[in-house]
């Protein structure tokens, strides 16, 4: 009988440990049942100041989602205070490089750790700053927004602010570019080819892209392009004739197919293996890519 009560008290203290470190992590103890956030060391920032434009009002909460898929991954979704979340790499690595990552979810949500974090850190691996974009969703429930207007907006912002907050960061205002997947690789698409003075990204990177095609408008100054699919991904057919397009408007591009994958495997994929997988490498391909262009000295 002694052990038995132990054996709870141990089981409520573990429980009670588990909610309020759940609370501390901004999760309402009503929710846990639900989808719980994404929590992250990093710091997040908003990048408009007061209310982003076309988001005059509109002050509900982010709302995360739960039980879309089993993969364990977070998507959030709702978002009307657009926001940067900072990923810096050691000083004795930093290359004064960034990158600013749109992740994926058919602009109807954000996977935050499979397409944002995971890729951050490897990118701080490798001397960059990475900052992961928190974008207004097109085809979130109710929404009003639009890739190309408001999506795009802050992408373009994101990056007015990472060359405006260069020094406090080591970073090199003329060494930013961005980088998506799936949806957020259009949003991407939309950044090379949609800018003025201040937004052109130095580069950009494409992972599995969605919605881009042959009909994509390319901006003739269009920063150099890196591309990476799978053989086996049928959600990023329009990557093959949007490569075309940018080689017929002398874009340099470089661009991997490989031969397996399927969609949505970011820099660590979906399941145990991914690292066997020929795309498990495209984040060596892309700094070999950055490093022939000048941008990791």
């Amino acid at each position: 009988m002694i052990d038995q009560r132990k054996h709870l008290a141990a089981l409520m203290k573990s429980a009670t440990r588990f909610v309020v470190l759940a609370l501390l992590a901004g999760v309402s103890a009503a929710r846990l049942g639900a989808a719980e956030a994404f929590v992250t060391s990093a710091p997040m920032i908003k990048i408009w100041p007061g209310e982003a434009p076309g988001s005059e009002g509109k002050t509900a909460p982010e709302r995360w989602i739960a039980g879309s898929r089993p993969d364990g991954f977070h998507r959030v979704t709702d978002i009307h205070v657009p926001s940067l979340t900072v990923y810096l790499p050691a000083k004795a690595k930093a290359t004064g490089t960034a990158v600013i990552i749109a992740p994926g979810g058919a602009h109807r949500h954000l996977v935050v750790d499979l397409e944002g974090e995971s890729v951050a850190k490897k990118l701080n691996d490798m001397g960059l700053a990475a900052f992961v974009l928190r974008s207004r969703l097109a085809r979130a429930e109710g929404s009003t927004y639009k890739a190309e207007v408001e999506s795009l907006a802050d992408m373009q912002q994101a990056i007015r602010v990472v060359r405006g907050r260069a020094a406090e960061w080591a970073v090199n205002p003329a060494r930013v570019g961005v980088m998506g997947f799936s949806a957020g690789g259009h949003l991407a698409a939309l950044a090379e080819n949609n800018f003025d003075a201040g937004t052109r990204p130095d580069f950009a990177v494409l992972g599995y892209p969605a919605y881009i095609g042959s009909n994509t408008p390319i901006a003739k100054d269009a920063p150099p392009t890196f591309m990476f699919i799978n053989d086996d991904d049928g959600l990023a057919t329009g990557a093959g004739e949007y490569y075309l397009a940018l080689r017929k408007a002398k874009i340099p591009t470089e661009f991997h197919v490989f031969r397996r994958g399927g969609h949505g495997f970011g820099a660590t994929g979906r399941a145990p293996g991914f690292d066997q997988l020929g795309c498990s490498k495209w984040p060596e391909l892309f700094g070999i890519w950055l490093g022939d262009l000048g941008l990791l000295r």
